[in-house]
């Protein structure tokens, strides 16, 4: 099964393929265009002074294949899974060493399950184009409510004090803990230019960490100015014979107590933990 957001615009696609030519070879050349012409995808593109990280496997989990992730965290030494499709779409506390579903939660149709975070007691859980979220208990799952966003959701992370959300433009924005309402908003972009695509997130050591839809890649991004500090290149991380079985890379955790970082996609068999290595 490919990714339902194919019907998106092909200027993420197009993006993501110069991402990844910049990740190989350096700087791409920007075409020329009309003054009043839609931003080319090379806009997108890298600026040349960002590191980019490449990665080593640590150790590989076991995750479930039919689990169409969407939203992925660690707490309390577990994993918590959002996962998406009209009709499939749940919420997972999932055994680490194991891959064994501890408790589950489904979403009612025709809700679309996307991204989720944990904060204190609280797990949240956006949905696709509904514009609506909900609340849980990150123990029991017993709701607690549900609030509304003025946008698709796609992915979503807590910082410490507020929550920080994605719709796949360039635009993260930042939410109340209490309210759930929408303070503030900020703009992603690497060398001047907005990156699009922006996915599942995570927030890493004061870094927000950024599935790039539809790639292998990953913006690590500064939350105070919206710029892009880094991109990871997680390509080959599944053997080629998998690539026909699964969809996109779609999943980042962060274990904060152990420094432990786990990526994982949509319908992949494995977790993965990875440590990042700097490239030259």
């Amino acid at each position: 099964m490919r990714s339902v957001r194919a019907r998106q615009p092909m200027n993420s696609a197009a993006a993501v393929s110069v991402v990844l030519a910049v990740l190989c070879c350096g700087s791409p050349p920007r075409p020329s265009r009309p003054a009043n012409a839609r931003p080319a995808p090379a806009d997108t593109a890298p600026h040349p002074s960002v590191p980019v990280y490449g990665y080593r496997v640590v150790r590989m989990f076991p995750h479930d294949r039919e689990a169409f992730t969407q939203g992925f965290t660690c707490a309390n030494g577990l994993f918590y899974e959002g996962t998406g499709l009209e009709g499939r779409s749940s919420i997972r506390q999932v055994e680490m060493e194991t891959g064994r579903v501890l408790r589950s939660r489904a979403l009612a149709s025709p809700y679309f399950g996307e991204g989720i975070a944990v904060a204190g007691n609280r797990l949240v859980q956006l949905t696709y184009t509904s514009r609506r979220g909900f609340i849980y208990r990150a123990d029991t799952f017993d709701s607690l409510g549900s609030f509304v966003y003025p946008t698709e959701g796609w992915g979503i992370t807590h910082d410490g004090h507020r929550f920080i959300m994605s719709d796949g433009s360039p635009t993260l924005r930042f939410l109340d803990v209490e309210s759930m309402a929408v303070t503030d908003s900020l703009q992603v972009t690497d060398g001047g230019h907005p990156v699009v695509g922006l996915n599942e997130l995570e927030y890493v050591q004061g870094q927000v960490f950024a599935n790039l839809w539809p790639s292998f890649i990953i913006a690590r991004i500064d939350p105070r100015t919206g710029r892009v500090m880094g991109w990871i290149d997680l390509r080959g991380i599944l053997p080629e014979e998998e690539l026909a079985r699964v969809d996109v890379l779609n999943g980042i955790a962060f274990d904060a107590m152990e420094n432990r970082l786990f990526v994982t996609g949509k319908l992949w068999p494995v977790v993965f933990e990875i440590e990042l290595i700097p490239r030259p």
